[in-house]
């Protein structure tokens, strides 16, 4: 019997250079598993492979050694403990997230809710080739946002309210952009400067600078092959709406104008910056 590589392919089931094995890709949002996720893993790792889980350079867990002919089994079982498969080949793929605001002091934003949401949004959309989602919460960048075709790095608009300041310092100290100074009594912001890190508001001792959370979005990063850093082509974006107007339309771009087998970055490129940025541009106008 044929057996289709490119359906088992999608679903998450690459073939091994071993004659009927697979490694089985498992879906993962945003790195995030349970331990009810991790038995259940563990459990076909040892029944159905060799024993081991080999852990993805963006955050999926891989299970090898899968006979072909238990594949059907293997998802059967997964499914007990809450996984699935997940995808391979020309579709959105993983998104990718640090351990954002919830649990880190640097994060600006809930890095995991948006990546369910992007997850949710997105995952598994057949395009022209593959597309990369990642999320990071602040300009720390752990999560490397400018490698994905889509980046989102967490900001925060600051502001400073003068009656609550006791012109301190701190936050001149903190500012790794030189963008605050204390001089005359007065705290002088350059906005120019401003990075939107954030850190000036984890400082304050007394709450003098304020931060609204916003999202920094770079688009067409590489990081294989050809290596290109992610461009931002736009200001702060200052809701989930408007930033999912923003990723709408960045991702039907692609679908829309994408040669098969051509990469995002390629397509900016071959189609031009300037027609992209309009597109863009008019989602964030809304």
């Amino acid at each position: 019997m044929a057996v289709d590589y490119a359906a088992l392919k999608k679903g998450g089931f690459m073939r091994q250079k071993q004659k009927n094995h697979f490694s089985l890709r498992l879906a993962v949002v945003g790195g995030n598993l349970t331990a009810e996720n991790l038995r259940i893993i563990a459990e076909v790792a040892e029944k159905y492979g060799d024993g081991h889980v080999h852990l993805t350079s963006r955050q999926s867990v891989e299970i090898p050694f899968i006979k072909l002919e238990q594949v059907e089994e293997v998802k059967e079982a997964l499914a007990t403990g809450g996984c699935k498969p997940g995808v391979c080949g020309p579709r959105v793929r993983t998104i990718t997230a640090c351990q954002g605001s919830a649990i880190c002091p640097s994060g600006n934003i809930d890095t995991y809710d948006l990546a369910k949401k992007l997850d949710e949004r997105y995952f598994a959309r057949e395009l022209p080739h593959k597309f990369k989602f990642g999320v990071t919460g602040c300009q720390n960048n752990c999560l490397k946002a400018e490698e994905n075709d889509v980046g989102i790095k967490g900001a925060s608009l600051v502001e400073w309210e003068e009656e609550a300041c006791i012109m301190c310092g701190v936050c001149e100290k903190t500012c790794r952009e030189g963008a605050i100074s204390v001089k005359d009594g007065t705290i002088d912001l350059d906005k120019d400067k401003c990075n939107y890190c954030g850190r000036c508001v984890k400082a304050c001792p007394t709450e003098a600078w304020k931060g609204t959370p916003g999202f920094l979005v770079s688009f067409g990063g590489l990081f294989g092959n050809r290596v290109y850093k992610g461009e931002n082509y736009l200001p702060v974006i200052t809701s989930e709406e408007q930033l999912f107007a923003v990723t709408d339309a960045a991702i039907q771009f692609f679908d829309d104008h994408a040669n098969p087998g051509e990469r995002f970055r390629a397509t900016l490129e071959r189609v031009g910056l300037d027609e992209f940025k309009k597109v863009i541009k008019e989602a964030y106008d809304g």
